[in-house]
This record gives structure tokens, C-alpha cells and sequence, in this order.
């Protein structure tokens, strides 16, 4: 038995073809299921490589072996302002006179701070302030949580009046400044003073006018910490 297709069976062999297409490309555009509510797993693999971590530039993974990570902030501390010196029972209290006193590090470890001269004198004196003994008790308790630390205080001036007249005043205020922090320990300050030949600010403004709150900066007496001496043998 022998069928034959005429001319008129083309179209709807066309459509069903067609419609296979259309209806297998609905099948691969169909959403994917979330895997959100899917439940995590971890599955141990013994031959995978080990992960690790380390400082940059050295192998990781597979290669070599890494340098431990170590923290060691209570070393860094004890760099910072030195505070390896400062018996445990005051270092909280230091901690805050640094702040307090605005005190700086060099970077040989030399602390250094300042107490305006406004504050501690009246202008053109060097006797005290009553209002002076509050900065100057900070000062001396700091002092004292270094306890064999060398002690420098040097006195500045603005850059009014001439060089000798500021040298004498800056010297004078000095002496002050040292025979008040001296006077209940045992160590003896070296004294120095500078006039207006270290000053911290401009005593002028870019077009040659006065600048008072400049000036107002180099007027101050300066305490220095020097580091501690190291012991050289013969």
C-alpha cells in the first residue's frame, strides 16, 4: 500500500514543526528553581589543597609555607610615647596627661610638650600665675611616670622687642618653669632659653602685618623627655 502527500499536507507538517520549537525554547527559558531555601552543605575533600593566609608577596595555597600572622599591640603601645617606662599604676593617668598636654614623639622617641606662657605669666613677667598651677601639676605628673628620663626646659618668645631683651625673658621664664616642677623630685632640669629663635608659627602674616595668634603660639615654655641613656662599657 503506497500513501502520498499532496501539496496541501507541506503547511501543517510546517506548523508542527514550528510548534516543537516554540514549545522546547518554552522549556528553556522556564524559570530556575532559588536556592535560597536550599540547605547549605560542606563536604570534606582529603587530596584538596590547603587555603592560607599570610603578609603580601609571600606564596600562599599550596606553595611553601607562610610566615604566622602575629599581633602584638601591647608592644606598639608600650613604643608609643615610651610608655614601656611608666610604672603600671600610673599609665592610664599618663595616657591621659599626653593627650591633655598635647605632647608629641620625635622620631628618636623624644617626647616633647609645650605650656603657653600666656597661661603661666603675665606679660613682660616671670613670676607665676595663679592660674598657672593647674598646667604645671599636669606638667610635673607627667613628668614623674618617667621617672629616669633627662628633663629639658626651654623658654620661647615671640618676636616682638629685640634678640638679648627675649633671651633674658625666655631664660628667666625657664628657671620658673624649672624650680616649680623641681621642687618635689630629685631630678635637677637643664635650662635653656631660646628668645624668638625657634618659633612654631609665623610672627607675621604673608604681607608683613603682625599675627597675634601666631605670636601667641611661640610663647610658650617647651619640656622636653629625652630617651633614656644607653649604658656604653669601656
Amino acid at each position: 500500500m503506497t500513501v502520498r502527500f499532496g501539496r496541501a499536507t507541506a503547511p501543517f507538517v510546517l506548523v508542527l514543526t514550528l510548534g516543537a520549537v516554540i514549545a522546547a525554547c518554552d522549556q528553556i527559558a522556564a524559570p530556575l528553581p532559588s536556592l535560597k531555601d536550599q540547605p547549605g552543605t560542606f563536604r570534606v575533600v582529603t587530596d584538596a589543597p590547603n587555603s592560607s593566609f599570610g603578609p603580601a608577596g609571600t606564596a600562599s595555597g599550596t606553595g611553601g609555607a607562610v610566615p604566622e600572622s602575629t599581633f602584638a599591640s601591647s608592644e606598639a603601645e608600650a613604643g608609643a610615647f615610651r610608655l614601656a617606662e611608666v610604672p603600671a599604676d600610673r599609665l592610664a593617668e599618663t595616657r591621659t596627661l599626653l593627650t591633655e598636654l598635647g605632647a608629641k614623639q620625635d622620631a628618636d622617641q623624644t617626647i616633647r610638650f609645650s605650656l603657653p606662657a600666656d597661661v603661666l605669666f603675665d606679660f613682660d613677667k616671670a613670676s607665676l600665675r595663679p592660674d598657672a598651677q593647674k598646667p604645671l601639676a599636669q606638667a610635673q605628673t607627667l613628668i614623674a611616670s618617667y621617672p629616669k628620663a633627662p628633663v629639658t626646659i626651654t623658654g620661647h618668645t615671640d618676636a616682638k622687642g629685640d634678640d638679648a631683651y627675649n633671651e633674658r625673658l625666655s631664660l628667666a621664664r625657664a628657671k620658673t618653669v624649672a624650680a616649680r616642677l623641681a621642687a618635689s623630685g630629685d631630678r635637677k632640669p637643664q635650662v635653656n632659653g631660646v628668645g624668638e629663635r625657634d618659633p612654631v608659627a609665623p610672627n607675621t602674616h604673608a604681607d608683613g602685618s603682625d599675627d597675634p595668634a601666631g605670636r601667641q603660639r611661640n610663647r610658650r615654655v617647651e619640656i622636653v623627655l629625652a630617651p633614656i641613656p644607653t649604658a656604653t662599657g669601656n
